[in-house]
């Protein structure tokens, strides 16, 4: 894959106006019930998980009804989190190249039943005791049940080696070496390395590169000009948010780590690599809920078939969680809504997203620390916040 980066280069970084999504309240907007509760149970997570900083807004049809950023995008420096604070979205980048998935199939340049070593041969190499892997078709990658493993690079051990690999060669020659883990299309397996496979076929087909095709077909479409991949634009670069770990030290004592504001996805981009404030993804998330429209980007329609239910995530989990076409559907057993988003979690950050389709609000988070000290308290913590996240918006 060509690892151009196709940044934000020539466009400014502007503030959007009161009340546009990811800024500040609309005047005369008041929060919904409940959203003084919630700033405490978020403030109480990141003071249990000592996060340095974090940034949550909820809205309605597009306009942000309240928001609160608390503690420091970069510690050392005493920068405040808030409204230009750029985080890293981790996984919450494989919408787009769903998003992107979709419109060259409402273009009419493929079609989700395809077969994905149509355009990507290189599969051929794996292991597949199942059967033919020429029968995993793109909508299999889309939603998670094509049977590839979860991490894109399992194999690192080493400090100096790469965060992630950086040229689609190295995955290659690692292809050989792995193995489809289920019957294609009988369940769920979240995977990393199918939205790459995602990216191969666009580039494939537009020629142009992943990061190229994103910015000319969904961020400039939708005024996302904050956002970015890669390395921080230098316009962007003051409010480029640090990132850091709690981890147990050779002692046994908590260590807070600063890891550095920049680092490198590689590979992984179109799976894990998307950088914007709280604004773009906003107007990400309006988009995506349809509190605002744009059929030049996708249909209505299209979004709504992303949302329906294909495979269960846990057979356990109760109201039981399932997938669609990348995203995550949820039912909500209380207030009778299903309600739509995705997470992220890579390199210190952490970050979510969820919308309610029939009143069009949402929830956004993200936060810039990881707690593997006490990594399955912090796991609780963050369900516990997401779960009043979600309490938000269910009605």
């Amino acid at each position: 894959m060509t690892r151009t980066r196709w940044l934000t280069a020539g466009l400014c970084a502007v503030l959007l106006a009161a009340g546009a999504p990811g800024q500040g309240p609309a005047r005369g907007s008041r929060p919904p019930a409940g959203w003084e509760a919630f700033t405490r149970a978020f403030d109480a997570y990141m003071d249990s998980d000592r996060v340095v900083g974090a940034s949550a807004l909820v809205m309605r049809d597009g306009r942000v009804l309240g928001r609160h950023d608390r503690g420091f995008a970069d510690r050392a420096r005493h920068e405040p989190a808030g409204e230009r604070t750029i985080y890293h979205w981790a996984s919450i980048t494989k919408t787009l190249t769903a998003v992107a998935v979709m419109q060259l199939r409402d273009r009419g340049r493929l079609s989700l039943d395809d077969r994905v070593v149509t355009w990507v041969p290189e599969l051929r190499q794996v292991h597949d005791t199942f059967g033919s892997i020429d029968d995993i078709t793109i909508r299999m990658l889309l939603s998670h049940s094509a049977g590839f493993q979860g991490p894109t690079w399992p194999y690192r051990t080493e400090p100096w080696q790469p965060f992630e690999p950086t040229r689609w060669e190295q995955l290659v020659a690692m292809l050989p070496y792995q193995q489809i883990l289920f019957r294609p299309g009988s369940r769920f397996g979240y995977s990393n390395p199918a939205f790459i496979y995602l990216a191969r076929i666009i580039e494939h087909i537009t020629g142009d590169p992943y990061e190229t095709y994103v910015q000319k077909n969904i961020w400039l479409p939708l005024g996302m000009t904050t956002s970015y991949f890669g390395v921080t634009p230098h316009h962007l670069a003051p409010w480029r948010s640090n990132n850091y770990t709690l981890a147990r030290d050779g002692t046994g004592r908590d260590t807070l780590v600063e890891n550095g504001r920049e680092f490198d996805p590689g590979i992984t981009i179109p799976n894990g690599g998307w950088n914007a404030p709280l604004g773009d993804v906003a107007a990400w998330v309006a988009f995506l809920s349809g509190a605002t429209p744009r059929d030049t980007v996708l249909q209505r329609s299209s979004l709504e078939e992303m949302w329906r239910p294909l495979f269960a995530v846990a057979a356990d989990s109760e109201p039981p969680e399932s997938v669609g076409l990348s995203l995550f559907v949820l039912p909500r057993g209380g207030g009778g809504a299903t309600l739509i988003g995705h997470t992220g979690h890579q390199a210190g950050f952490q970050s979510f997203f969820y919308f309610n389709p029939r009143t069009r609000a949402a929830v956004i988070a993200a936060l810039n620390t990881d707690n593997e000290a006490h990594a399955d308290a912090s796991r609780a913590g963050f369900l516990a916040v997401r779960e009043a996240a979600l309490a938000l918006i269910e009605r």
